[in-house]
């Protein structure tokens, strides 16, 4: 009888066998399952228990941290070693010491990074506004918590957050900390997830409290006019702009400009820059400016210097003779990290679920959360009352007849039935007889019961207040009032980040009479090295010189202006102007592309254009006989980006490309010995840059494009032959007369 066929799963058997000679089967696995069970999970744990803070305003990593010093005494405690603290915080969390102290410098007043730090620390923890300037090693390091870490960890053990297990289940640590203001707001944070990111500026203390208040008093109030603009520990400037704060303040998203703020000595003629920008560092903004000397750009500064002192940070800059400070200041913050931009993203964890939300809704969920924090500790209070209360009310039963208690307990032979003796003698439950039980034999007097029944009538009330307190959610937004008035009168700090009101004049776009407007000619080399000549130096030039091995690859006539594209074999576009070339002569090798624009290692070039108004389209060939029309407008930035990644397809090896200012004819050349001749007319434009294109030319397996070139530049004489009726084609087989020289691969 024939076997029976197995069942179809859907999943594939693959015999693979090894170097044992076994051939064991292996069960293919879909992708979209693979994601589902592997993937998935991974994403989640970084979204919820890593990198996106919550509504306390920490991440898991500062919460773990911050509650460990806690419970280390060290808050208004003395220093201890910053070497002890990660140790015991690995109890919590388990991801290395390094990663523990790094939390920790961020969050120190060493390191500058918060409005309100929130580790007081004593050495070198380094500085925020410095990319070079290392921290010392935990081991010569010490820290406490900063005395507002009060208003953090206020009433955490009367039941005003959750506790949940660690990662081990040994100890537990609070899911919250119950801040009694919103640090979510005052507290800057940075955070990058799996598919979503945050970044939460810091605002002032004292107007977050504002505006709180003012949104419990009247939620939905306008808040601008209380929380005037992001307050930044490194000062500067912030230049206002109402309607991109109103759309922070909805949306959660939006930036903000900032700039550093300076001094002009005028008895030493130079220029003293004391803060800069929090999303820059003194090593950025010297760099961009040593770039900006050496390029000729920027011709007023003689030097600069780094002198940054315990006194704080302090860039100087020496000006030559004649040159205006406030015309240089304006340039460089035109040009360099000296003016920033800080991008706002509110992205919150809100019961485990992330959300990009504006300041009103973060008030509102705070605001809420908080209201319960204070009720469960109203409520928490409230028990121990009514639990005191009850006790007391036994004792008060017990005065009637203290001689009667000392008897029944007298009297009673086991010890197991004292306490059901006191309460069947004076009615009295077991949490009462058992407190009675347990008084000491010189406390059983009148006068020390008579003292603690006094209480009765006092607590009765305070539990009556209590108990309004939990179901009255006017009066828990009083309190939340009172604590908030509290901790701005105790804890507020003048603004750091100056507002700029009136700067139009001084933020105008940079004029295009400062880039010399004169004719060039460009030349690029096959390995990569190009030079920018004048017509008149070329003219007095003698032949071009090349490395060995080098030769010429493109050249173009165009304006000092226009800008340079250059694409490598790594699908990227690096953009610059030829300005940024300085003028050379034909006898040099000229500037090495791949070193002068930063390509990565091992990235070389393909092909380049220049351009002046990124008018026309790229056409690019591929191997497999595919063409891509792409608009050269879209690669046009407005932020002066230099690299554009995915800047052509990367499904098959670039074979030529060719900018195409008007639609004409050109001959695509195949290894096989074939020609197709076809009108450029026929594709279609696209504006995404990594189209795979559509297909022209049909090619047998192991051939493929060549070369491609204008009509007119080809020696094909039977032009007819080799246009096709429609495409795709296969072309076909040059005749002899014309094939004529072949020399170019790529345009």
């Amino acid at each position: 009888m024939p076997k029976k066929k197995a069942p179809d799963t859907g999943a594939k058997k693959v015999n693979n066998p090894n170097v044992m000679g076994l051939r064991p089967e292996v069960l293919e696995q879909p992708i979209t399952e693979t994601l589902e069970l592997n993937y998935m999970p991974y994403a989640m744990s970084v979204i919820v228990s890593r990198a996106i803070p919550e509504i306390d305003g920490f991440k898991p990593s500062h919460r773990k941290l911050l509650y460990t010093m806690y419970q280390m005494k060290l808050l208004g405690g003395s220093r201890t070693k910053s070497a002890n603290v990660v140790g015991q915080t690995m109890k919590l969390n388990p991801h290395g010491d390094a990663a523990i102290y790094d939390t920790m410098v961020r969050l120190s007043r060493g390191y500058g990074a918060l409005l309100h730090p929130l580790v007081d620390s004593k050495g070198n923890f380094g500085k925020v506004y410095s990319r070079d300037m290392a921290w010392a090693a935990s081991r010569y390091t010490e820290v406490r918590l900063d005395p507002i870490c009060a208003e953090l960890f206020r009433d955490i053990d009367q039941d005003t957050v959750d506790f949940v297990d660690n990662y081990d289940g040994s100890m537990q640590e609070p899911a919250l900390l119950p801040t009694t203001f919103p640090n979510v707001l005052v507290s800057a944070n940075q955070g990058i997830a799996v598919g979503m990111a945050s970044n939460l500026c810091g605002f002032n203390l004292g107007e977050v409290c504002d505006a709180t208040i003012a949104w419990l008093k009247k939620p939905g109030c306008d808040l601008l006019p209380l929380l005037k603009a992001p307050d930044f520990p490194t000062g500067g400037e912030l230049l206002y702009d109402e309607n991109t704060l109103r759309q922070i303040y909805q949306t959660g998203r939006g930036s903000v400009q900032v700039r550093a703020r300076w001094r002009y000595l005028k008895s030493e003629h130079l220029i003293e820059i004391f803060e800069i920008p929090y999303s820059t560092t003194v090593e950025a903004i010297m760099d961009k400016v040593a770039e900006l000397i050496k390029s000729g750009k920027v011709k007023e500064i003689a030097d600069m210097r780094d002198e940054t002192d315990l006194n704080g940070l302090k860039l100087t800059i020496d000006l030559k003779r004649g040159a205006d400070p406030d015309k240089l200041m304006a340039r460089l913050f035109r040009s360099t990290p000296l003016q920033d931009a800080y991008s706002c993203n509110f992205n919150i964890l809100i019961s485990g679920m992330p959300r990009v939300m504006g300041v009103g809704e973060i008030l509102e969920e705070w605001t809420a959360w908080r209201m319960e924090g204070v009720r469960r500790r109203t409520y928490f209070v409230m028990k121990k009352k009514e639990e005191k209360l009850h006790l007391l009310e036994g004792l008060q039963k017990i005065l009637l007849d203290i001689d009667r208690a000392i008897r029944i307990i007298r009297e009673t032979e086991e010890d197991s039935e004292v306490i059901p003796n006191l309460m069947i003698g004076f009615g009295i439950d077991a949490v009462q007889a058992e407190y009675v039980a347990d008084i000491r034999l010189r406390n059983i007097n009148k006068e020390y019961i008579l003292k603690r029944t006094q209480e009765t009538s006092s607590l009765a009330e305070e539990i009556a207040d209590l108990k309004d307190l939990v179901d009255n959610p006017a009066r828990i937004k009083k309190v939340i009032i009172g604590e908030l008035q509290a901790v701005k009168k105790k804890y507020a700090l003048p603004r750091r980040t100056e507002i700029l009101y009136d700067y139009s004049n001084e933020t105008r776009p940079d004029p295009e009479e400062e880039i010399p407007d004169y004719p060039v000619h460009a030349f690029l080399s096959l390995e990569g090295y190009f030079k920018k000549i004048t017509p008149q130096s070329l003219r007095m030039s003698g032949e071009q010189k090349y490395k060995e091995g080098d030769g010429p690859f493109l050249q173009w006539e165009g304006n000092n202006r226009d800008e340079l594209l250059v694409f490598t074999d790594r699908q990227q576009c690096y953009k610059t102007r030829l300005s940024d070339f300085a003028d050379t002569k034909a006898s040099v090798l000229g500037e090495y592309l791949p070193t002068r624009l930063g390509m990565d290692a091992g990235e070389s070039v393909v092909w380049a254009c220049i351009t002046s108004d990124y008018a026309g389209h790229l056409l690019f060939f591929f191997q497999n006989g595919k063409v891509a029309r792409v608009e050269l407008a879209s690669y046009k930035t407005q932020t002066r980006r230099k690299r554009l990644t995915g800047a052509y397809s990367d499904k098959s090896p670039l074979a030529a490309a060719l900018l195409l200012s008007e639609d004409r004819e050109l001959a695509v050349f195949s290894s096989e010995g074939r020609c197709l001749i076809f009108h450029t007319s026929v594709l279609a434009p696209k504006s995404t840059r990594s189209t795979q294109g559509v297909a022209v030319m049909t090619l047998k397996p192991k051939y493929k494009v060549e070369k491609v070139l204008p009509l007119e530049e080809t020696t094909v004489v039977q032009v007819s032959r080799y246009r096709p009726r429609a495409l795709p084609a296969a072309g076909a087989l040059l005749k002899e007369e014309d094939r004529g020289e072949e020399q170019l691969s790529i345009l």
